[in-house]
């Protein structure tokens, strides 16, 4: 996201009144500006703070603690484990005992389903209410302080879910098992996205940002230099946060330990240890909303409600499309791979799951082989960027090259024992791999979020970015749990996802030119300048 010097906020306001009648909603800073009626927001404002030292490190530490180990991997690992245990062999029939290769089915309706099937839909569902979540509050969330309290209020829900996971405690509680587990993934998903939200508002206002744009404006350096820097600049923090995740991950996996190794054999270990990972969640996270310092954005318009702004507004974007062409192919393609890789990683969770038995003292071992990586690697690949000038898109083309080896990978094991995800050297191989390149593969894809979003316009931009990232997968969850509950063989569904990764990446690698992109993001926010200047 290139920012070219812009004296006001860009933007439109519901309505067609006379610009010379605006009231003094219309004129406050950042401004609302009108447009053929439709509802943008802008975020440009000389008036936001300072990022400062401390607010930055918060900004870091909720991150940290918002590393996904509970609510995306030991409450499904514990949903697996009691429904597995509640279900029965499809061949023997009901009484009988599910084993690491029986296909172990549960009631379901008026048949059964089997047990992957049943994790497929409870995440295909999930994804559906974030979507939801997202196209309904999320655009509101620009407006005054509500994006604020916004993430305050679904932190605190994923909390509680978390926490309340501690009376999962036998097979006959699987169903609220799967009910917390959704709760915990859709708030634990809706975080990521808010959070994200913040991170443009925030790359703007550090003390180089705000050097290198006085630089820009009195001619100093020219565009080139200046583009290039501030891509640097943003890269920065997007690896940065992506770092402090998995310095958490690995923090949180440690402190793990110290219950999973003493406490071994008592039945109730696996939810102590989820109290746990929460609570440390709580501690580094409460921090942000202690000190991040006040950005509001415009009151919402009269007449606009927080349920249908929303809608407005992705509908308005959706429109621009001829003209940003590049920045819609992208969060297009990006819907697709998303859905591809969210989904890749969940089956591959649900093999690793079987093969150890539900063992969260193993899965604690392999989490932290994956975060060690994906920390180096994050820093590794930000240093390499940054020594060698190399654009952002030929960073992210590397990572999404293994995104497709993945599934690609599990696809091999259809037909054979010997490779596919059949072995435990595997799982120990898988996720050093995802370490290495899919940490930095979150860190890119934000920053090429940023690059096409047109200045002044992120927040909008980026809650469709975060509608294709953490809402994408509708599709994958649905497809795969059919494929593999008529066929009884969880790695069917690799076909398919490497498939869908293959012809994202694709899109992205030969249909996505960021030079233009950023030229066309920018041209269309000076196009809405101008035209409000016209009337």
């Amino acid at each position: 996201m290139s920012r070219l010097p812009a004296p006001e906020n860009p933007g439109v306001v519901e309505g067609d009144e006379d610009p010379s009648k605006s009231s003094s909603l219309e004129i406050q800073q950042p401004e609302l500006q009108k447009r053929k009626g439709i509802t943008f927001v802008s975020s440009i404002s000389k008036d936001e703070p300072e990022v400062t030292r401390r607010e930055l490190w918060a900004y870091y530490l909720y991150y940290n603690g918002d590393n996904g180990v509970g609510p995306n991997g030991y409450s499904l690992t514990l949903f697996q484990l009691w429904a597995t245990a509640a279900g029965y062999d499809r061949a023997q029939g009901p009484g009988s005992s599910c084993t690491a290769s029986s296909d172990c089915v549960l009631p379901w309706g008026n048949g059964v389903k089997a047990v992957a099937s049943v994790v497929l839909v409870a995440n295909g569902v999930s994804f559906a209410v974030m979507t939801l979540i997202f196209t309904t509050i999320g655009s509101a969330a620009d407006y005054g302080s509500f994006g604020r309290w916004l993430l305050l209020v679904i932190t605190c829900i994923c909390w509680g879910a978390q926490f309340a996971s501690v009376s999962l405690t036998s097979p006959s509680r699987w169903g609220a098992a799967m009910a917390l587990y959704m709760i915990g993934f859709i708030s634990y998903g809706a975080t990521l996205v808010f959070y994200a939200a913040v991170f443009p508002r925030l790359a703007r206002n550090t003390h180089h940002s705000r050097a290198l744009r006085a630089s820009y404006e009195a001619g100093e350096i020219d565009h080139e230099v200046y583009e290039t820097e501030e891509s640097l600049e943003k890269n920065r923090i997007s690896n940065i946060s992506t770092a402090h995740s998995n310095i958490g991950y690995i923090a949180t996996l440690c402190l793990n330990l110290s219950l999973l190794l003493p406490l071994v054999n008592n039945p109730k270990v696996n939810n102590y240890v989820i109290v746990l990972t929460n609570g440390y969640w709580v501690l580094t996270g409460i921090w942000w909303f202690i000190f991040q310092q006040p950005r509001p954005g415009p009151p919402l318009p009269k007449g606009e409600h927080y349920l249908t702004v929303g809608w407005k507004q992705i509908w308005a974007a959706l429109k621009q499309y001829k003209k940003l062409p590049y920045t819609f192919t992208y969060i297009f393609a990006f819907f697709l791979l998303a859905d591809g890789l969210n989904t890749t990683g969940t089956l591959v969770l649900i093999c690793q799951n079987d093969k150890f038995s539900f063992s969260f003292l193993q899965n604690t071992y392999l989490g932290l082989a994956q975060a060690i990586t994906s920390t180096a690697s994050t820093f590794g690949f930000w240093y390499i960027q940054k020594y060698w000038k190399i654009s952002t898109k030929k960073m992210f083309v590397v990572t999404n090259v293994v995104t497709i080896l993945i599934p690609l990978w599990g696809m091999i094991g259809i037909w054979t024992n010997t490779i596919g995800y059949h072995n435990v050297w595997e799982f120990w191989f898988y996720n050093v791999i995802f370490g290495i390149f899919q940490a930095p593969y979150y860190a890119f894809s934000q920053t090429m979020m940023a690059e096409l979003t047109p200045p002044g316009f992120d927040n909008m931009f980026f809650g469709l970015f975060g509608l294709s990232n953490r809402a994408s997968s509708m599709i994958g969850p649905n497809v795969i749990q059919a494929i593999i509950n008529n066929s009884g063989n969880n790695w069917m569904g690799f076909p398919f996802l490497f498939a869908l990764c293959t012809a994202a990446s694709l899109v992205i690698w030969f249909g996505v030119d960021i030079h233009k992109g950023r030229r066309d993001a920018v041209a269309w926010a000076k196009d809405i300048r101008n035209s409000q200047g016209e009337q």
